[in-house]
């Protein structure tokens, strides 16, 4: 299985108001549930006022489309990542899944997951 490294810094931050959210920005996650609305964004696109944020995330993403019939492989990885104390913010699209990791360990993460056969490209 072959993982894209992302070339951007990301932010998940809290927002409240999806006004603030720039749409035409070319990559972010919006999550609202009941109790809060969520941004996943590129650093340099975090909105100026936020309910909260936290810096320093770098991530990967599983390349290719998907079947929904395919079982664990969020899991696998999450598991291997977690062997190494590394852990995780996930967020899946209808086509993939994506990892953030803490920039610190980001080399790490990708170094792991490389010894256990996964292929890794820029």
């Amino acid at each position: 299985m072959e993982l894209k490294k992302l070339p951007y810094r990301f932010s998940v931050c809290k927002v409240s108001d999806i006004a603030a959210v720039d749409l035409h920005k070319d990559f972010y996650f919006i999550g609202r549930t009941d109790e809060e609305l969520s941004l996943v964004c590129r650093t340099e696109d975090v909105p100026e006022h936020t309910a909260a944020r936290d810096d320093g995330w770098r991530g990967f993403r599983i390349q290719g489309v998907l079947d929904f019939s395919l079982i664990g492989i969020l899991s696998k990885l999450s598991a291997i990542l977690a062997e190494h104390k590394i852990g995780i913010f996930a967020v899946s699209t209808y086509n993939t899944d994506y990892i953030l990791v803490k920039e610190a360990d980001f080399e790490r993460a990708l170094r792991a997951l490389a010894d256990k056969g996964y292929t890794v490209t820029d």
